[in-house]
């Protein structure tokens, strides 16, 4: 090669990689998703579990004939199973982040 070339070549090197440089890292946009994904997690434990309770509550009225008594019962019992499915998921959720940041903080070590 001509030593023309080679400083061209040089020349746009120097260009490419001030130009990687200029470029901003992207944002994460996944810990988003993930967010959201969690939460509507939470929220699908804590409708199912009303539901549930709603079902078994008016099979149960229909059958014995005391309509709004074992509905009331068991949707009753179906928000505290919601709601202490929503709080495992939680603690599960809690105890996966703490282990990444104790991940990280043994990298950076």
């Amino acid at each position: 090669m001509d030593p023309e070339s080679q400083e061209k070549l040089r020349q746009l090197d120097a260009r490419i990689k001030v130009a990687k440089g200029a470029q901003a890292p992207k944002p994460r946009v996944d810990e988003h998703y993930s967010q959201a994904q969690h939460a509507w997690r939470m929220v699908i434990e804590l409708v199912a579990g009303l539901g549930i309770g709603f079902g078994i509550g008016y099979g149960l009225d229909l059958l014995f004939g005391t309509l709004p008594i074992f509905m009331v019962i068991f949707v009753m019992l179906g928000l505290a199973a919601g709601i202490k499915t929503m709080l495992r998921s939680a603690q599960e959720m809690q105890r996966q982040k703490m282990a990444e940041e104790a991940e990280k903080l043994d990298e950076g070590a």
